[in-house]
Order: C-alpha cells, then structure tokens, then sequence
C-alpha cells in the first residue's frame, strides 16, 4: 500500500499500480526498437531491484552510483533506492578517469551500477575510489574484476519479495540523490537533492510548463541531468502523459521518433536548437504531432523561424538544479528573453559588492522567495560552498544576465570562466589536465569562443597549444576523443608560438581571442585547418 508522501517516488509509483497499473506510462526507445514499462512493471521492477541492491549489502542512507544511459532500469532503480532509503547518484555514462574517480570518491559510493559500455572505464578507476564494493551491469560484464560484479538481469528475474519491502522513506526532506556540478570554478559539487524537490517538480507539468491530459512528451537528454529528470519524467509520472525517453539524442532520427509515437511536446538545450534547425529542410518538415517544444536556450536570431518551419510554440525557461527559475510561457515577453521569475519566485541582478544594477547591465541574476527568504543548499562534503550560495536570503545563481524594465531576463554567460556548451558546462582544467598529457604538447590553455551555431552563452572550446615539436592535430583531435567527454573534445585546436601571460603567469585570453579572430595563428578542426 502506498503511503501518504506521494512527493516520495517510491509512494507516487505505488499509488499509480494500485489505481493505473496497466498504463504504459514510459516507453524506452533506442534506435527504433522499444520497451515500455506500466506503473505496475516499475513497481514491481523497483522492488524486485531493491532486494537485489539490499542483497549486496546497501543500507539505509548509503549512496551508490547510476553509470547508464537511459534504460528502464535508470528509473526503477530510482524507485528501487527510495525503497531502501538509499542515495543514488547519477553520473553521465561517458565520464571517465580522474573525473569520475573524484565523483565516486567524494559521494562515498559503495557500490555502481553500470552497463557494458560503461563498466569498463568505471572498473579502470577502482583504485582511486575505495568505497566502491561491488557493481551491477546492464548487459555482459567482466568475468573477473576486482569488485563482485552483477547481472542486473538477474535480480529482474528474481520472484517479486513477499511481502512487499516497504518504503523506507518518510519524510520529503530526506535525500534522494546527489546530483554533481560540472564544476567550471574547480571540483565539481554534488548538489543534495531532497525527495520533496523531486516530488513538488511533479506538479509543475501543467502549472507550470503547460502540459495537458493525453500530452506525450519526449525526451533525448539523459536523465543523468535535471531537464530529463524534472522537465519530461516528474510531471510525466505524476499524471500519467506516456513519456518516451531515448537512450540518447539523436537530432537526425527526432522528428521521426515524435511522428511515430505521436509524441506532442519535446525538451532541448541549448545548442541542440541549432543542430536540428542545421538538419535540411524537408517539405514535412511541419508535419508532426508537436505542439510545444520547451527549451532552454533558444537563440534569438532563429526563434521565430523555428516555429514557423516545424508548426510548434516555444515555451522558453532557464533553471538551475540548486534552485532559481524563470519561465516565458507561449506568447509572453519579448523573443531572446528566457523568462520572468517563475510563480512564488523574486529575482533581481547584482554587481560584484552585491548591489543591484539598473535595467539593462549585465551582473549576477539571483533569486529569493515571495515573503521568505531562499531555503539553504547543501552541496555534500563542501560545506563552506554551502554557505556561499544562499547569502542574506538570496540565491546566488553565477549566471550573468540582464534585466529589462518589464523584468524580462536575458542569459549572457556563466560567471567565474566556465563555458558552456550544448547545455552543459565544461571545466577547461579536465581538457588542459588530458591533452597536457599529449607527447606533442608542451603548453596548453584552453578557453571558450561564441558558438558558431549562435545559441545564447554557448561557447565553442578552443584549446591553445605550443607544440612539442611538429604536433599532428589528428593525433590530438584522436587523443581527445579517446579520453575526455564528447562535449569537452575541442571544436578547435589553436597553434601558438607561446601562451601569452602576465607576471604572475596567469593566461592571458584575450590575446589569444584576438589571435583566433584574426587568423594570425593555425586554427585546425577535425575537418583539417581553418581557412
């Protein structure tokens, strides 16, 4: 029987495989083959994961690692930690080497759960993460390593626990999951993410993004990231929309992905607006089921024509997993514009001393309640960067922007030298850290450029490199691929005689920005060099 707390995932799934068990309320796509799951598959799924979690030894508050794409198991095991009591915490699947050992290391994992594209490179840095005792698998894993590893196939296959586990949960305030930064200022921080924050995005389908009884919405982020978690999937399993997810994005198969399941809405960042805008026009190119497209960052200069060639609405918003929000709802507010405070939110734009600017200047956008102040972020493990994001009742969001006078917020960049790209924000030391690594490298600094696709505060990476004799922009571009996420790969390589610094040996950017603008310097992407 489900409890009271539907805020609680665990209880909110029950409730629905008691009152909607035969609804197939998510199906899973990949490459055209589909599975689906009911409320009462995920039910079931969950518990029958729970035991099998509980099997290798993982308690009540203990944290444990999700290294998949999005399979089905990525939201029973949700359901499945809520069982317990557990914490999960997602990590994209492509992470890799130090970063990865450090977000294993610092969460205190004690267990992962892989898949046979991901085990392999999360098994490679056991050493450097202590806690980890053991690993599921999706798919083949190893047959010896230096952890037990599981088939996750396994405890699916086992008799559902009888009596059912009850949910070990009880208040919202508990942990669900530890979400980690990317980390532009240094390490990344692992954002507590309470089973209440889950819970109250649930209800924001219609209130807030404008979902309505029979949406389908659709998703290709992973739901390692916070869009794909409480944009498609909370407000989907709240009332019962019949999401479908891909394992992941694809922008050449999404709108036959959407026509051949009818789906209604879909979600994008940033800028995978202007990939599948990029895509040729097609004549059917209006011929789909979406109505609304929800974005976080649409660019300005193809807004309009984006509606215009695929028949859909824009309802635009920006978002921070720690909190803060703004929403422009369909017809509101001036294009380029990514909202105004969201309902029961205030926000206002500061300079460096905390004083707020006039209309118009760029500073640091920050957020405070309607009639009370901001409620405190914990960053596990960091509590001094705790005390820092929420000051005198405001959230500090690090995101620099204007206001217009009408309130109309518009995103600029991310404070303290990070870039981001496609949505997320890429750390430049982890891409200086690896191709510093290179043989042919003997000097790198790695900096951001505008996005040549024109989505707003998106950056292309460029790595600037003295060579160590006749570098081969191949073997670097090669050496990337291999090692580093694929949004961290370099768009360009720059070759220079020496990184221009000051005394005190700090880079100095704009010189190199200067360099790259006007081709004084060699400038190669994996096509050959820039003419």
């Amino acid at each position: 029987m489900a409890g009271d707390n539907l805020l609680i995932i665990a209880n909110l799934i029950a409730a629905q495989a008691r009152d909607n068990p035969d609804l197939d309320v998510l199906s899973f796509e990949d490459q055209g083959a589909v599975a689906t799951r009911s409320y009462r598959q995920l039910w079931e799924n969950g518990q029958r994961l729970a035991a099998g979690l509980a099997g290798v030894g993982l308690k009540q508050g203990e944290r444990f690692a999700l290294l998949i794409q999005n399979h089905p198991e990525f939201v029973e095991l949700m359901i499945a930690s809520a069982i317990l009591g557990s914490v999960f915490v997602p990590i994209d699947a492509r992470t890799r080497g130090a970063k990865l050992a450090y977000m294993l290391r610092d969460s205190g994992c004690v267990g992962m759960v892989c898949a046979d594209y991901s085990i392999t490179d999360a098994l490679a840095v056991l050493g450097d993460s202590p806690d980890v005792a053991w690993a599921a698998v999706i798919g083949d894993g190893p047959v010896s390593a230096a952890v037990p590893v599981h088939a996750l196939s396994e405890w699916l296959a086992a008799p559902l626990p009888s009596p059912f586990l009850e949910v070990a949960i009880h208040s919202e305030a508990e942990p669900m999951q530890l979400m980690y930064t990317s980390g532009t200022t240094g390490d990344p921080k692992g954002i507590v993410i309470p089973h209440g924050r889950f819970g109250a995005v649930s209800g924001h389908g219609e209130a807030v993004f404008g979902y309505r009884a029979g949406d389908r919405p659709y998703t290709g982020l992973s739901l390692t990231h916070g869009n794909a978690q409480f944009v498609t999937l909370a407000p989907s399993l709240k009332m019962g929309l019949r999401a479908v997810i891909s394992r992941k994005f694809t922008k050449s198969r999404l709108w036959d992905i959407v026509r051949a399941h009818g789906c209604t809405t879909f979600t994008l960042l940033g800028g995978m607006v202007t990939a599948i805008y990029a895509e040729p026009a097609k004549p059917d190119d209006a011929d789909n089921p979406v109505r609304l497209v929800i974005s976080a960052g649409m660019p300005a200069a193809i807004w309009e024509a984006f509606e215009a060639r695929f028949a859909v609405d824009i309802f635009e918003f920006y978002a921070a997993m720690e909190g803060g929000m703004t929403i422009k709802r369909v017809g509101e507010g001036p294009v380029g514009s990514c909202g105004r405070p969201a309902p029961g939110l205030l926000a206002k734009v500061v300079d460096e001393d905390g004083q707020e600017v006039p209309h118009g200047t760029s500073g640091e956008l920050m957020f405070s309640m309607e009639g009370a102040p901001f409620p405190p972020v914990s960053y596990h493990n960091n509590p001094d960067a705790s005390a820092k994001k929420v000051v005198d009742g405001w959230l500090r969001s690090g995101d620099i922007v204007h206001m217009d006078e009408g309130g109309w917020v518009f995103y600029e960049y991310r404070k303290g030298g990070g870039l981001r790209r496609n949505g997320d924000f890429v750390n430049p030391a982890f891409v200086e850290r690896t191709l510093a690594e290179h043989p042919q490298v003997d000097d790198i600094f790695v900096y951001g450029v505008p996005a040549a696709n024109g989505a707003p505060g998106e950056k292309d990476v460029v790595a600037a490199i003295v060579s160590a004799g006749d570098a081969d922009p191949r073997s670097i571009f090669a050496w990337a691929t291999a090692r580093l996420e694929a949004n961290m790969v370099p768009t360009y390589l720059q070759f220079v005689t020496q990184i221009p610094k000051t005394a005190s040996e700090k880079p100095q950017e704009r010189f190199l920005i200067d360099m790259f603008n006007a081709g004084t310097s060699p400038v190669h992407t994996t096509q050959g060099e820039r003419q």
